[in-house]
């Protein structure tokens, strides 16, 4: 594996934790649901190529789940607010 594919998947798997919890405590039903498919897949790669990983691999592990965890704070409250513009 390459060091953008363990950064992505951190990022995928942070992302969709924090996605999630917001999606929980918002109680956005199916939102939450296709969150946790997303979490699922993302740990999945993870853990099939983790066991593998060189230290620059790692690096760019440990440096994709802040990045994943920012971008999940930052874009959930313009996306629900884009969701509940269009249902209204």
């Amino acid at each position: 594996m390459t060091e953008p594919s363990f950064f992505f998947a951190a990022f995928v798997t942070v992302f969709a934790l924090g996605f999630q919890q917001q999606n929980v405590t918002g109680r956005h039903y199916l939102a939450a649901v296709v969150t946790s498919l997303i979490i699922g897949a993302s740990q999945f790669f993870l853990w099939r190529h983790a066991h593998a990983a060189s230290a620059s691999e790692i690096v760019a592990t440990l440096l994709g789940g802040p990045a994943g965890i920012a971008a999940a704070m930052f874009v959930h409250p313009r996306i629900t607010r884009c969701w509940k513009r269009g249902r209204a």
